[in-house]
């Protein structure tokens, strides 16, 4: 039975990005960049004017000095190609470009007009209120890196240079199998005996959460169908998450039909709770298949552990690894594993605060929907209240 991080090793050492494709910037929040972006244009491409003022010769702009307005006015937009005359001003508005001759932008604030003319109350140097012309970037400078975070301003960065798509590795298809005689879809009636399929839904949801595309579909206890599922799974998806079957009963198919597939295991357990029943493999085409237990607790946890860093790797996010979120707090209660495995309890966060959450069952779906995070005890560790304790955020 393989260790927990001996398990992730070997998962994500050999994942790579997905392929690139291309996005507008308005649909490239949250995404991770598959190249470097370079600077198209200077920013601002010319010289213009920081404030509302206007334009003039440093040293004809002193304190006590007048100057005649001339009767044209440069606005922010056409450039009238405006050239400034010796003991003139010309009235400037904000983002407007610089007139040829002015060397500095008084504000509108510091002159005193009156009628064709101005009276300096507060001089200016040279350059004063002038943007320059590549001032913030110029052209060919790096922007963002390969395996950036595009967020809001580096939208903002994108859309200045007129850059109207983006690189990006492509969502991963994640097809998620469940399977169960016992399962029926939510919204269906209920015999008795059966209950309701929550994996799927669950599931599909943390492959969104995590960035990629989830489709599920189920199959029952039977091994034709179950192959001909996977079959088709393998055919389509670029990862097959399947929940529930790898165990040992004698209804758990789900090792057999792998093998008739070609599929080749890894592993199939690994040294975690809940979870131990996990099967790691790859199908001959290369397509990874991930088996996680069927009861709904440990299907979220080993997905949180195992799946989700190969969807965020397959999308270049640069840490492989479930440390990932992980976060140290401080208990507000006892807590305790008594086993020889690392424990993820459900629980919640607050103000760096952690307590538990409701049963800790791995059937027990209410406790884990009040959580915010996995708490992670190392086997046979004991913690008293205000003791450090990590969290896994979910």
């Amino acid at each position: 039975m393989l260790d927990e991080s001996e398990a992730l090793r070997r998962i994500i050492e050999k994942v790579e990005p997905g392929a690139v494709t291309w996005v507008p910037i308005e649909l490239s929040l949250d995404q991770v960049l598959a190249q470097d972006i370079v600077g198209v244009v200077d920013s601002p491409p010319f010289d213009n004017s920081s404030m509302d003022g206007y334009a003039v010769r440093a040293e004809q702009a002193q304190t006590g000095n007048s100057l005649e307005v001339a009767l044209s006015e440069q606005a922010a937009g056409v450039d009238l190609r405006l050239n400034l005359k010796p003991q003139e001003a010309i009235r400037i508005f904000t983002g407007a470009p610089i007139p040829e001759g002015a060397d500095a932008i008084i504000m509108q604030e510091d002159v005193e007009r009156s009628g064709a003319s101005i009276e300096i109350i507060e001089g200016v140097v040279a350059g004063e209120n002038i943007r320059r012309r590549g001032g913030d970037v110029c052209a060919g400078q790096k922007l963002l890196n390969r395996g950036d975070l595009i967020n809001p301003a580096r939208i903002g960065l994108l859309a200045s240079q007129g850059i109207a798509e983006i690189p990006i590795h492509a969502k991963p298809l994640v097809q998620i199998v469940t399977t169960g005689d016992e399962l029926v879809q939510p919204g269906a009636p209920l015999m008795p005996g059966e209950i309701y399929n929550s994996n799927a839904p669950m599931l599909q949801a943390a492959v969104q959460q995590a960035g990629g595309v989830g489709v599920a579909c189920h199959s029952v206890d039977d091994r034709k169908v179950l192959e001909k599922t996977l079959r088709d799974a393998f055919a389509a998806a670029d990862l097959v998450v399947i929940a529930g079957g790898v165990s040992v009963g004698e209804r758990d198919y789900v090792k057999d039909v792998l093998n008739e597939l070609g599929v080749i295991t890894d592993f199939w357990r690994v040294k975690v709770k809940p979870g131990k029943p996990f099967v790691y493999g790859h199908h001959p085409d290369g397509t990874p298949v991930f088996g996680l237990p069927g009861n709904p607790v440990s299907s979220f946890v080993t997905f949180h552990l195992f799946v989700k860093p190969v969807i965020r790797a397959l999308l270049g996010h640069g840490d492989k690894s479930t440390n990932e979120g992980l976060i140290e707090g401080v208990a507000g209660e006892a807590m305790s594993n008594s086993g020889n495995r690392p424990h993820y309890l459900r629980g919640t966060v607050e103000n760096g605060m952690i307590h538990l959450s409701g049963t800790q069952q791995s059937h027990a779906i209410f406790g884990l929907s009040q959580s915010n995070c996995l708490v992670r005890l190392q086997p046979e560790q004991t913690i008293q209240i205000n003791d450090p304790v990590e969290a896994l955020m979910i």
